[in-house]
């Protein structure tokens, strides 16, 4: 069992931690334990808290984030085949960055204080996806120099930077929503500072639930991590 915080930097909502993140501290525990075969997939139990000592345990079976006798977040390996249609085609950087000035969250952002895409969050990822038809959202990203170790990114960052390129597929003005599920596979880490390329892909919905996809793509093409999402409808106000 080990203790972790997520500090305000990694905020998500205003109050609480942004599901990519949290998912990926889950996530990457539970990963280190599982063989190729399997993926984590992890489940957010409830809005998960800012600046408290959490309790993270993680066996071969599974992973819990619990907050004293209350889950937050826990995780379960699944088939790797189950990302198998999850790799979305890339694009060239160009047209990633002209995706980019369509990014409504500049303007329009349910969570403007979101770790991985919200303008307002100086310390984040600031992803900008936008829209390249067909439901996809397309953004570059370049990680900074305290998002990794030995020159390469930290896995947990790779969790965070697959949330919002699909949650962003969403018409997230008439359906604002919050990460309820991710579950993701990290094929390769990145270099510190190296422009990769990451995109969005909208899978349906039913009822409160949005399903979608995303991929991340280094400067040469490979695949980095990919990732799908079930998000929750929500009200933005329960949660600012």
């Amino acid at each position: 069992m080990t203790s972790v915080r997520v500090e305000r930097r990694f905020q998500g909502p205003e109050r609480s931690g942004n599901g990519g993140y949290v998912a990926g501290l889950v996530g990457t525990a539970l990963a280190a334990r599982l063989d190729e075969s399997h993926v984590p997939k992890v489940t957010l139990r409830m809005p998960p808290p800012l600046q408290k000592d959490l309790e993270l345990a993680t066996t071969g079976d599974g992973a819990r984030l619990t907050d004293g006798d209350v889950l937050v977040a826990d995780g379960v390996p699944v088939g790797s085949d189950f990302l198998a249609d999850a790799t979305i085609e890339p694009v060239a950087p160009e047209e990633a960055r002209a995706a980019e000035e369509s990014y409504r969250g500049l303007h329009n952002h349910p969570f403007p204080t979101c770790f991985v895409c919200g303008p307002a969050n100086q310390g984040g990822l600031q992803l900008k996806p936008g829209p390249i038809g067909d439901g996809r959202t397309a953004c570059t990203w370049r990680p900074a120099s305290d998002l990794g170790t030995d020159g390469l990114v930290d896995e947990l960052f790779l969790w965070a930077a697959l949330d919002c390129p699909g949650g962003w597929t969403i018409d997230l003005d008439g359906r604002p929503s919050v990460l309820g599920q991710l579950t993701a596979c990290i094929d390769a880490r990145p270099q510190i500072g190296e422009e990769c390329i990451a995109l969005g892909r909208y899978l349906g919905e039913d009822g409160r639930k949005t399903y979608t996809a995303s991929t991340l793509y280094d400067a040469d093409g490979r695949v980095l991590a990919r990732a799908k999402h079930t998000w929750i409808t929500v009200d933005p106000a329960a949660f600012n």
